[in-house]
């Protein structure tokens, strides 16, 4: 379902999340589809410092049960971790937003990292509701350039 053009139909009353690790807006069509007119219904966003400056332990070590060797166990990158937890939260409030009848469409715009970060956190109801994906980052976009690029 993912597209790699930019140009994707949106029907009326559809949410379009464009969002990364650190920042989601959803916005909602509240034009049709031949012209669409996206406006700001939420903002989520994060402060997720860099891995650097949260976890401060050395790697730990690992003692093989035979022997006398030893390795090193791989540092927990925390922002990734941070940036996982978030989109997490993200697609919980479109499950939550498409249970209850608030939207029927959805249509998600992300950097190709982003989309697979949040997959997996598709509920049965918003993948039912996926209207499309457009793998691109544009959250850092004010809305009618986002408008711009999606209207077909």
């Amino acid at each position: 379902m993912s597209t790699s053009y930019d140009k994707i139909r949106i029907e009326a009353g559809a949410w379009v999340v464009v969002c990364d690790g650190r920042k989601a807006l959803i916005l909602c069509n509240k034009g049709d589809a031949p012209f669409p007119n996206l406006r700001t219904h939420e903002v989520h966003e994060q402060d997720n410092p860099p891995t650097r400056e949260q976890g401060t332990d050395t790697p730990g070590r690992v003692h093989q049960s035979s022997g006398t060797a030893r390795s090193s166990v791989e540092v927990t990158d925390w922002q990734d971790e941070g940036e996982r937890d978030f989109l997490r939260v993200v697609a919980q409030r479109l499950d939550k937003a498409v249970t209850a009848g608030e939207v029927s469409a959805l249509i998600i715009v992300a950097a190709p990292r982003a989309l697979g970060m949040i997959r997996p956190f598709y509920s049965r109801a918003v993948t039912d509701a996926l209207a499309g994906e457009v793998d691109r980052d544009m959250v850092k976009l004010p809305v009618y350039e986002i408008e711009k690029h999606l209207a077909a």
